[in-house]
């Protein structure tokens, strides 16, 4: 039975390392041009050269497995994702293909913010095998900083994103207390961490449209679930936002395009007298050498892009992109 139990564990969690983040591109609408008084902090041709730049010394921080080399191109929550997802390839040999961000533009959103940190968001075009496209958030924390890559999202499949204005003329960066919007930035992303806890069950899940990875996480405990009883066992998964880890630039319809960390434990227990052991290479390489108990928490760290529509839109919330990834395994 114990083998058995493992077996099921084992394939249902294997599909939650990579949960939501498959199919093809969302569909961009076309820029729009305004009038604005402000000027966009950085040409397009600025956008460029630091997009290439730190995306060339990624690739060559992937192809060594270096991690020491990542503070000096990342931050906030990519580089607890990419610091993950190079232990792990240490320790397995193999990269994750999600980890691919392709160098093609869709479209570049640029702050025209006069102030600090400033962001850039990012649009790339779909990975050379058709994953899809990449949301980059790039900020610049102070004047005598660099640029550094701080979020990434693949974006979901169909998904339709907010128009933005051109490039040339720039965007209005936001903040997580804007107001004239069905619900504030800060108060979106705590909810939309409720809807992910708790599903239907949530007092906010009629606010937002349903999206993939709300949909994969739900099939995902479900299947766990039916594991979990077969041997007496339980699981939990508790999800919250990180304070300050957010992202947020205006679109043209008057909405924003929210990007943010909400990290999340995962409580497995195997049931009396069984071993809860880690179900996927991922996790076994951030387990390492540790002693298996009868209970495994993992952490993640969930980047996670919305659409908040304006107050006078009769539009839900919609979750338009994420990533997903562990960062930690350990026996309690």
């Amino acid at each position: 039975m114990k083998k058995r139990f493992n077996v099921i564990a084992a394939a249902v969690l294997a599909l939650g390392m990579v949960v939501g983040m498959c199919g093809c591109e969302g569909q961009l609408p076309q820029p729009k041009t305004t009038q604005r008084q402000d000027a966009p902090n950085l040409t397009a041709k600025q956008e460029k050269t630091i997009r290439t730049n730190i995306l060339k010394t990624l690739d060559q921080c992937n192809n060594d497995r270096n991690i020491d080399a990542l503070g000096s191109i990342l931050e906030g929550p990519e580089l607890e994702i990419r610091t993950s997802e190079l232990h792990v390839a240490q320790v397995t040999g193999n990269l994750d293909r999600k980890t691919t961000i392709p160098t093609d533009l869709a479209q570049a959103v640029i702050s025209t913010d006069s102030g600090w940190p400033r962001s850039v968001f990012s649009i790339t075009s779909t990975t050379d095998d058709q994953q899809s496209k990449r949301l980059l958030v790039f900020r610049q924390d102070s004047a005598r900083q660099n640029y550094k890559l701080w979020g990434v999202a693949r974006l979901f499949s169909g998904v339709k994103m907010p128009s933005f204005e051109i490039s040339k003329t720039g965007s209005a960066q936001g903040t997580e207390k804007d107001t004239g919007l069905v619900m504030t930035p800060k108060d979106a992303v705590a909810a939309y961490a409720d809807v992910l806890q708790n599903g239907a069950s949530s007092q906010y899940a009629q606010k937002f449209a349903d999206d993939d990875l709300r949909t994969k996480l739900a099939d995902l405990t479900e299947q766990v679930q039916k594991a979990m009883e077969l041997n007496e066992g339980s699981q939990q998964q508790v999800f919250t936002p990180v304070d300050d880890a957010i992202s947020v630039m205006r679109s043209a319809d008057g909405g924003d395009l929210v990007v943010a960390q909400i990290n999340s434990e995962w409580t497995r227990s195997a049931g009396s007298g069984r071993e809860s052991q880690p179900a996927s290479d991922a996790e076994k390489a951030l387990f390492g050498d540790g002693q298996a108990t009868s209970t495994m928490k993992t952490t993640y760290v969930n980047v996670i892009a919305l659409y908040v529509p304006p107050a006078n839109s009769d539009a839900k919330i919609t979750a338009v992109g994420s990533e997903r990834q562990p960062v930690r395994v350990e026996a309690l």
